[in-house]
């Protein structure tokens, strides 16, 4: 029989082992093709169908009428199948549902393959220019087809099958099993090297026809849209299914001890289970007013309380803990996110793992009577010098500082733990979360700033919510969670017991902003092939003219696609059709737009419009924060349409200094607005999935995307031995994918070719073994990091790869250490590449300590003036031998309380701190003595209430310094000389 098991390289002795009872087929498995033939396409035909009673359907057979509800016909297509399957095939469905519902499968690793590098190796597979019509709209499968009659932009799947339609092998389906299908993907999924995942797609594109290949990519996308969910699949196989994949997330287990659906599982099978990943319960989103959120919480007369929480920016996180004689500490570790994807590696499998960023931090958080426990919680990144979370996206950098490192004061990983679901050997996710709430504080103890019990709230009536929701959005928070104490812990349900109130659904800043759109992209799936999200900019105003700037030109600001209707996209196109002009990278339309990131053109779109040509969209958004994506430095959070502004065109549009207006009066209001929930426009809530942003990876299967393509190692040969570990973790598959993304080539050999690179940092067997042979250099990986980073700094420079420094060398010869030391001065300092601040830190920790004397100084300074009329009449001397006093008002920047006066004093002193900054740089003096002998100057901000005492203060001073105004010291800078002081006298 062929691979029925899809054991995905695991022993079948292993899978005896572990499951003895697991089903066997007696036949082969179904031929590929009847997948889709005889289940995906019934069920998106079934998809397709009215589903309201609009027309009298035609009565079938003897019986009256046959017309069944969509859901019952999607029933029956899956139960013709399975029930197919197991006549033919056997009671293993295994290899069928993980084609069937792939992105439930945990047992088979990602392939690191998404539809460009699909595109690629099918241009290489069908030898075709990429240059062409038809490698073209593989390559850019988003944009529409140059073919007018496409209809599959934004459909990749759809695409390649246009494509390989015109020039298939087959025409026929082909005999490919799907156990053989699954053997293929297996081997798939462990190649991360081109040249090794080319013949396999080349092997599948001989023996499928275009339908079997555009499903085949679906599956490997794990994209499949058949018109139904797998919560559906589960209930038809057996009627416990669901309930064990949400306690375990194995898609294994389903199938294999469930095959019966006449034996139902045990009460304990169906409870979560110590180092099992489950599926989390989750919050229901808000509803339209906090009156209604709490009737949801169903109080009770006697008993109205609800739970109020902090709402955390960070990854969902479960805790399995288990006593384990094996690991050293006694305790064993699991963590799993809320898609299941283990991260043990980086927080650690036991107290004394010297890799965890989290474990050997947590030796006393648990009760000495917690033999086994289970929570639930949130993992996020705490900041120990700001004592402040730092927002999602920073976590795993985090958890990899904190294992290199675990004594830095760096950012580091910190579980916020909210739930208790398993205790000494029971689930007690049955128990109230009230009685949940009393274990979990029994048996865990908070250690700050590592592992803490996440506070809560009691509250009685929903006017008690404003009050906290401005709390946390004022510390910015990610929102509020509702939660009832009366009820259940319930896996994998979005229910009513929980709720979320999340700023970004509120009116909160400004209730719009009108923005000119100046670019477009388009979009995928059920938008590709027309724009689905806008980029917006905010004009220039006076000061840019001034300089030179088109009165029409914009600064990119921010990207918006939600809350637009279909009437929407019809309004914003009827407005702009013929308008739009493809974006040209190499000569983008800098007259008109001004992108971040200088020549790398950052969120540049697919097409622009002239500001004069386009329309002004009314926008929404929870909050503005700091960016390098958008030419602004800010941008907006959460930016959601609210309507377009045909009564404004670019000339009545948000300008750069209009919106900083409105941000500072914003803010400043900020303590005295009021929350509401946004009423103004409601529509149909569509769910969308998000790309799986995680805090780990898979290291061993995963291959990254390796930043921009370049030649920068173009005909070096490179001999990846480890992994790395400084200056960023890679490993050995993400090194060699770094380097063949900027054109070097790997060999899995130091012998294929005499000048190989060596790339190592550990001593392992091989690594010991070419030490030992004496005569091959092996560099660090720091080089390759060295160089890449180099080259990006280079922008447009001619690329060059870096010559080795002593730094880079793992192991040498003597000969390539003397090399070496000669690209770098005595210090270490490198005459090649850029130095960062921590090297520079090292390379001045090497110096001898100078320590002239004062008078020595002076003499120096004193010579070099007097030798050079240039070198006096610079900045860096401009104010020598003066010594100023500033006048600042000695506020606190902290004390948020505001007045008028207190605003005009602490815009004074940020004047008078850039001031200063210009006097030190010109070797000037500061003071903050009055009576200080050689005091020359006072310098006075714009707030001159302390001007009279001043005056009086130095008048009996035997010489009188100058007072003068702040600008004296700014206009004197930007003129590059000492300007006479009399100009600046303060009135």
């Amino acid at each position: 029989m062929d691979g029925s098991q899809g054991n995905d390289g695991v022993d079948k002795e292993e899978l005896d082992e572990k499951y003895p009872h697991r089903p066997h087929n007696h036949s082969n498995t179904l031929p590929f093709h009847d997948l889709f033939l005889t289940l995906f396409n019934p069920l998106n035909d079934n998809k397709k169908k009215p589903t309201g009673p609009i027309m009298a359907r035609r009565k079938q057979g003897p019986h009256g009428s046959a017309n069944r509800s969509p859901h019952e016909i999607r029933r029956n297509i899956i139960e013709r199948f399975i029930s197919r399957w197991r006549k033919e095939v056997g009671n293993d469905i295994y290899p069928a549902f993980r084609l069937i519902v792939p992105e439930k499968d945990r047992d088979r690793p990602m392939y690191g393959l998404k539809e460009k590098a699909i595109g690629k190796l099918l241009v290489k597979t069908m030898k075709i220019d990429k240059n062409s019509e038809d490698g073209f709209n593989l390559l850019n499968w988003k944009l529409p087809s140059q073919s007018t009659a496409s209809r599959m932009a934004g459909d990749f799947a759809g695409r390649c099958f246009e494509i390989i339609s015109k020039r298939p092998m087959r025409t026929s389906v082909g005999e490919l099993t799907v156990g053989e299908v699954n053997e293929m993907l297996d081997k798939l999924a462990a190649a991360q090297r081109e040249e090794h995942q080319l013949p396999i797609f080349e092997t599948f594109y001989e023996q499928m026809n275009p339908e079997e290949l555009l499903w085949l990519i679906r599956i490997i996308l794990r994209q499949m849209k058949v018109g139904a969910t797998e919560k559906t699949f589960f209930d038809v196989w057996h009627p416990d299914a669901e309930a064990l994949f949400n306690v375990s997330s194995s898609l294994r287990r389903v199938c294999w001890e469930l095959y019966d659906p006449s034996v139902r599982l045990e009460s304990d099978d169906t409870g979560i289970t110590l180092m099992q990943c489950f599926q989390p319960q989750l919050a229901q989103f808000q509803m339209h007013s906090f009156e209604r959120m709490v009737e949801k919480m169903r109080p009770a007369e006697e008993d109205d309380t609800f739970w109020v929480e902090e709402k955390m920016d960070g990854e969902r996180m479960q805790l399995h803990m288990m006593e384990d004689s094996s690991i050293l500490g006694g305790k064993r570790f699991g963590f799993w996110s809320r898609k299941a994807k283990d991260y043990t590696y980086l927080y650690g499998n036991g107290f004394q793992d010297e890799n965890g960023a989290l474990t050997r931090h947590i030796k006393d958080a648990f009760n000495p009577a917690v033999h086994n426990i289970i929570l639930d919680g949130e993992m996020i990144t705490w900041d120990p010098e700001q004592d402040a979370m730092v927002p999602f996206g920073t976590l795993k950098t985090a958890a990899i500082s904190e294992q290199r490192n675990p004594f830095s004061t760096g950012q580091r990983p910190l579980f916020r733990v909210f739930d208790c679901l398993y205790l000494n050997g029971e689930p007690i996710t049955s128990y109230t979360l009230r009685d949940r709430r009393r274990a979990l504080e029994a048996s865990v103890h908070s250690v700050p700033r590592r592992l803490e019990i996440l506070e809560f709230t009691e509250a009685h009536d929903f006017a008690e919510i404003e009050p906290l929701l401005r709390k946390v959005v004022a510390e910015a928070s990610e929102g509020l969670i509702l939660k009832n104490p009366r009820s259940m812990y319930r896996l994998n349900e979005r229910n009513d017991d929980w709720l979320k109130v999340k700023p970004e659904y509120m009116t909160e800043f400004g209730e719009s902003l009108d923005c000119i759109v100046i670019g477009g992209y388009y979009g995928s799936g059920k938008r590709g092939g027309r724009l689905s999200s806008f980029l917006c900019g905010l004009k220039v105003d006076q000061r840019q003219i001034d300089k030179g700037a088109n009165p029409m030109k914009c600064y990119s600001f921010f990207k918006v696609g939600g809350g637009f209707t279909a009437m929407d996209y019809a309004n914003v196109r009827h407005h702009t059709d013929g308008k739009w002009k493809d974006w040209d990278s190499k000569r983008p339309p800098t007259e008109f737009i001004e992108l971040a990131g200088g020549h790398l053109q950052h969120e540049r779109p697919d097409v622009w419009i002239r500001p004069d040509d386009s329309v002004v969209v009314s926008v929404k958004a929870a909050s503005v924060t700091p960016t390098d994506s958008f030419r602004m430095g800010l941008t907006l959070r959460f930016p959601r349409f609210k309507k377009l502004r045909t009564d404004r065109d670019w000339t009545t549009a948000l300008s750069i200094q209009g919106f900083l207006d409105l941000k500072a009066n914003v803010e400043k209001e900020q303590k005295e607005k009021e929350f509401t929930v946004d009423d103004g426009r409601k529509r149909a809530r569509t769910t969308r999935k998000k790309e799986l942003r995680v805090a780990g990876g898979d290291q061993i299967f995963t291959t990254p995307y390796a930043g921009p393509e370049t030649r920068l190692f173009e005909g070096l040969k490179f001999f990846i031995i480890t992994d790395a570990a400084k200056p960023e973790k890679k490993s050995k598959a993400e090194l060699e994918q770094l380097v063949k993304t900027n054109g070097g080539q790997i060999f899995q050999t130091h012998t294929a070719f005499k000048d190989t690179i060596c790339i190592a940092e550990r001593r392992t067997v091989k690594v010991a073994s070419l030490q030992k042979a004496g005569d091959q250099d092996i560099i660090r990986p720091s080089w390759i990091f060295d160089c890449i980073k180099q080259n990006q700094a280079d922008g447009e420079r001619p690329r060059f790869v870096l010559p080795v420094e002593p730094s880079h060398i793992f192991s040498a010869t003597e000969a390539f250490q003397e090399h070496a030391a000669s690209n770098v001065d005595e210090y270490g300092d490198s005459y090649a590449r850029d130095v960062s601040v921590e090297e520079l830190r090292e390379i001045f920790g090497k110096m001898p300590a100078i320590s002239p004397s004062p008078s020595d100084v002076s003499k120096l300074k004193e010579q070099l003036r007097q030798q050079s009329t240039e070198l006096r009449e610079s900045r860096g001397w401009m104010f020598t031998d003066l010594v100023i006093y500033l006048d600042k008002s000695g506020l606190s920047q902290t004390d948020h309380s505001y007045s008028q006066e207190k605003e005009l004093s602490l815009a004074s002193d940020r004047k008078l701190q850039l001031a200063s900054n210009y006097i030190r740089f010109g070797d000037g003096k500061i003071t903050d003595d009055l009576q200080d002998i050689p005091l020359t100057h006072v310098i006075v901000g714009d707030d001159r209430s302390r001007l009279k005492q001043i005056r009086q203060e130095i008048k009996d001073k035997s010489a009188l310094p100058r007072i003068v105004t702040v600008d004296w010291v700014e206009t004197s800078w930007q003129e590059e000389t000492l300007l006479d002081e009399e100009r600046f006298a303060p009135v």
